[in-house]
Formats: structure tokens, C-alpha cells, sequence
């Protein structure tokens, strides 16, 4: 999908009419809208983010979530997942604080305390977010959507289904982990990702099986728990679709750790017994190990829409959407991974406010579309990985001409200070003009720092307007700035 809503329009005024005062973006044209009825399938960050921005304008919203509002994917995926990781990167700093100067460190994993500390983390923001739109008048049901034409929706809850009339139904239901025929998930020996939030026994060898962004985030946090690590790459290099420099950097760094790289080996069978697991592969290679989990995609939670009954277009079980996020029935969009666009709760987020904003005629004028290749993405091994906009080999490929500059952190100063010089910033921009087109980062802090390149990317900047900020020193910060130099 290609669309990003309004971005430069004036802001509300006070002559607005009241269901647009107080939005809080000064990027939507003010216009005058009528109460229009909010139909929202699935509470994850595209659904709440649509059911709140919609009732701000003075939309009625029901929003049905079957597991649990804030997401399933969000909260049962990603934040548990990112708490496992900051564990274990808090382990990895106690464990080689020596290089700091300090003796006598040392740390070990109690998994109990891990679990309930996820579980707070978890029962802390659906809270949050259940709170939000309780006050602003969304009305929240526990059960499951679907349609039943194209502008009603049966909500099937615990004592019954009942039947709403809707003006803008969205479908935000998410996706789940893919599990092929040759795997026989158990949840004990053979895991998906849901079962590893930490898993009920900690793996003494865990075989993983997929090297994309999900499966090296296990690797990590396993192998900074002490666990022995396998990764099972399918290609020849980890995380296929990323800068080839940034993968090598991060496999060197699962090589210091004592990962195991199986490398051009696609898994095909594993086999089960009381004693662990053997995952055997396409050329013949066999892994043993204790435990195997499974990283290899997801598929869409779209079979129970009753999306063919009332003409919606799907493409694999993803909704097709235009550049607003609408479906081929007028009046009804997709958010999220049902979308088929990036999988980032961020890019979610995004799509379900400019859903809100289009239903609601917000977008009559001119405005800038969400535009997925401009989306910032991170990866939270340690070191960690980013990304924005081109990629140096992407460029390359196409035959375009670009400016690609890089910087190590072993340069800078801050990094010297913190103890860990691991990694670079690299900046690609436009060798005429000096806009900035994209950027890598790997190192210590590159989810936040990414930002600052994202913000350039998106907004059209020079490298020179990085060059001439006054950053902060000592900061990691000012590798950008070296490296846009």
C-alpha cells in the first residue's frame, strides 16, 4: 500500500467545528465531518490507534478483540520478545563489565522472575491502551468480527452474536506464526515463537530455524542466556534482505558468542524423542539439539472474515488495499499485517490513523501518502541493527548513482567511553543534490539513533543539515554527523 495521509496542511483552528478541534496533528486539513459508525476488527496497534483517532472526531467505534486488546502480535510478540532481549543485554554488560574496570562481575538468568516481569510489562500496557479508549468512548467487545455484507458486521462474543450496522468497517486481525506440515509443534520441543516468552524449560541447545529478523533476535537472547545456539540460514548469509555488510557484522558476532551458522541449508523434517530434537535438512545435514523453534513467517488471521462473501480481493489471504488502505468494497480497509505491507507495529499505527482521517473526509485535498519505503525498522540483537530508506546494495543493483559514506564507532568518543566500539553508521545519499536516501546503522543504541536519518529521509534534508547541527558531545549522536560529512 502506498499511503501516508496529510502532511503539511494547517492545523485545527479555533472557528474548527468540534469533532475536529484538539486532534492532535497539525498535518489534517480542518473540514467539517458527520457522526459516522466505526466498526473495527482486531485491537492491535492499527486498531486502537483507528478507534481512538476516530472517536476524537466524533466517530461512534466498536471494536471486537478475540485475545486481547493492544494486540496479540504486539503483546504476546514483540514487547515480550524486546524484554527477553534487554534481559539478556543486561546480562551481557554485567558479564564484560571487567573491560570497564570493574572485577568480580557476575550474573545468572532466573527465568521465574523473567516470566513475571514480561507478564507486568504486558498487563501494564493493555491496561494503558484499554484505559485509553474506554475514555474516549470506544465501546470495546470480547469476541470475534465478521461480515455479513458490506456494511454490517456480526459480533460473535461468549453469550451470543449480535449484528451492527457499520459506515467504515476495518479489518486489523493480524497474523500468526506459520507452521509447515513437516513440524510438529508441540509447544514442549518444537516452538514457535509464541512459546518462547521465555519457554516453560530453558533449552540447553536450541535449534533455530529461520534467519530472518525474528529468528536472529532468538539467537541472540538465547545465546546471552548461556544457551548453546544453532542457526539454521537458508541462504547465504543471515537476514537475506539486508545490507550484506550488516548481516556480516552480526554473524561475526554470533560467531564470538559460539552461535553455530549452518549456512545454504533449508530445513525440511524434524524428528522428536524424549531426549530433544533433530532438525534435518534439504543436503543431508542433520542438527541435533534440546529444543527446535520455528522463525519462518507468518500467514494472515483472515479465514473467518467472510471476505469472499462480500467481494473484498485478497492475494495469499492478504487484503488487497489502495493507497488509503481500502479493500476493493468502498468503506471497508485493512490495517496491519492483514495488509500485506510492512509487519511493524509502527507502520501499523501510522495506517490506522490515516484510516480514521481518510473515512472521516479528511483527506479531500492534496496530502502526502504513507510511503512504506521510507519506514524505519530495527533489529534488537547486540549490537543492535537499523535501517531507513535505500540501501547502499539496492542502489547498486538498480544501477542508481550514490554517495555512501561510513563511519565506525570505534572513532567516536562515546563509544570509547560505554566500552563497546562495536559497529557503524553508513549513509546514503544523493551524490548532485546531497539529500539524504537511506542509511544503516550497527551499534549500540541504532533503533534510537536511526531516527535522526529517518526524519532526513522522509523530509527531504541534505546531509550538509546534519553536518551543521550542534549535537551533543560526548554522544553517540555525532557519528551521523561524521558520517554525513
Amino acid at each position: 500500500m502506498r499511503s501516508r495521509g496529510d502532511a503539511g496542511s494547517a492545523g485545527c483552528s479555533e472557528a474548527a467545528p468540534p469533532s475536529c478541534r484538539g486532534l492532535a496533528s497539525p498535518t489534517v486539513a480542518c473540514a467539517t465531518v458527520a457522526t459516522k459508525r466505526f466498526v473495527i476488527i482486531g485491537g492491535g496497534p492499527a486498531g486502537n490507534t483507528c478507534a481512538t483517532h476516530a472517536a476524537r472526531m466524533g466517530a461512534e467505534v466498536v471494536l471486537v478483540e478475540r485475545d486481547i486488546v493492544g494486540g496479540a502480535a504486539h503483546l504476546w510478540d514483540c514487547i515480550p520478545s524486546k524484554a527477553m532481549i534487554a534481559t539478556g543485554g543486561a546480562l551481557d554488560l554485567i558479564n564484560h563489565a571487567h573491560g570497564m574496570g570493574i572485577t568480580d562481575t557476575a550474573a545468572s538468568l532466573d527465568p521465574v522472575a523473567l516470566r513475571e516481569r514480561i507478564v507486568r510489562i504486558e498487563e501494564q500496557l493493555r491496561g494503558g491502551v484499554s484505559g485509553l479508549l474506554e475514555s474516549q468512548g470506544v465501546r470495546l467487545v470480547a469476541g470475534s468480527g465478521r461480515l455479513t455484507s458490506a456494511r454490517t458486521v456480526a459480533l460473535d462474543r461468549a453469550d451470543g452474536t449480535e449484528e451492527v450496522e457499520a459506515d467504515v468497517v476495518l479489518l486489523a486481525t493480524g497474523s500468526r506464526p506459520r507452521i509447515p506440515d513437516w513440524a510438529p509443534v508441540d509447544g514442549r520441543r518444537v516452538l514457535t515463537t509464541r512459546h518462547a516468552y521465555p519457554p516453560e524449560e530453558m533449552p540447553s541447545h536450541l535449534v533455530v530455524i529461520g534467519s530472518g529478523v525474528t529468528g536472529v533476535e532468538f539467537v541472540h537472547m538465547f545465546a546471552a542466556f548461556g544457551c548453546e545456539v544453532t542457526l539454521i540460514v537458508s541462504r547465504q548469509q543471515v537476514l537475506p534482505q539486508k545490507d550484506p555488510e550488516v548481516a556480516a557484522a552480526l554473524e561475526a558476532d554470533f560467531l564470538r558468542r559460539g552461535v553455530h551458522l549452518v549456512i545454504g541449508a533449508r530445513a525440511e523434517g524434524i524428528d522428536v524423542d524424549d531426549s530433544g530434537i533433530v532438525v534435518r535438512c534439504d543436503d543431508g545435514r542433520r542438527v541435533a539439539g534440546s529444543h527446535a523453534l520455528l522463525a519462518i513467517g507468518s500467514i494472515p488471521n483472515s479465514e473467518t472474515l467472510g471476505l469472499r462473501e462480500v467481494g473484498v480481493e485478497t492475494d495469499g489471504g492478504y487484503v488487497v488495499v489502495d493507497h488509503n488502505c481500502m479493500s476493493t468494497v468502498p468503506g471497508i480497509y485493512a490495517a496491519g499485517d492483514l495488509s500485506g505491507k510492512l509487519p511493524l507495529s509502527s507502520v501499523a499505527s501510522m495506517q490506522g490513523r490515516k484510516i480514521a482521517e481518510h473515512a472521516m473526509g479528511l483527506h479531500a485535498g492534496p496530502h502526502r501518502h504513507l510511503d512504506y519505503e521510507k519506514a524505519a525498522s530495527a533489529i534488537f540483537t547486540v549490537p543492535e541493527i537499523a535501517d531507513v530508506g535505500l540501501a547502499e546494495a539496492d542502489a547498486f543493483a538498480a544501477g542508481r548513482k550514490v554517495r555512501v559514506t561510513k563511519v565506525p564507532f570505534a572513532a567516536n568518543a562515546k563509544a570509547l567511553i560505554d566500552g563497546d566500539t562495536r559497529g557503524f553508521v553508513k549513509i546514503v545519499s544523493d551524490p548532485a543534490t546531497g539529500v539524504v536516501l537511506g542509511g544503516s546503522i550497527v551499534g549500540r543504541g541504532a533503533a534510537e539513533l536511526i531516527s535522526v536519518i529517518a526524519l532526513a529521509v522522509t523530509a527531504g534534508l541534505r546531509v550538509t543539515d546534519i553536518v551543521e547541527s550542534l549535537l551533543v558531545h560526548p554522544a553517540l549522536a555525532e557519528a551521523l554527523a561524521d558520517a554525513a560529512e
